[in-house]
């Protein structure tokens, strides 16, 4: 079900004209809310899907997760304080990859 939401927001940009960037999904190792969901592998999964998804129909793709992922394939800590969210520093993290991202996507 994701993978359809995705595609179809991307194909309804693309059909309008936008330059369409897909990013991957952000490192979780665990919801501290819900512990248990082991969400870690299905991210790294998810994220596999997406950037073939973009190389196959010609949208752009922003790889947040090699930037912040620890070896648990969590978010490393300096990033966030719940494992989940972006601190500052994420986010930092983040502004600079989104910039480059939109520059190349402006540029074709």
């Amino acid at each position: 079900m994701i993978e359809d939401n995705l595609a179809s927001m991307a194909e309804l940009g693309k059909a309008n004209g936008i330059k369409v960037i897909l990013c991957s999904i952000l490192p979780v190792y665990d919801y501290p809310w819900k512990p248990g969901l082991e969400p870690a592998e299905k991210i790294v999964t998810v994220n596999r899907w997406i950037k073939a998804y973009a190389a196959k129909n010609g949208c752009d793709y922003l790889d947040y997760f090699s930037s912040v992922v620890d070896s648990r394939k969590g978010m490393k800590v300096e990033y966030s304080k719940d494992g989940v969210h972006p601190n500052k520093e994420g986010y930092k993290v983040m502004e600079v990859l989104a910039e480059e991202a939109i520059r190349k996507a402006l540029k074709h």
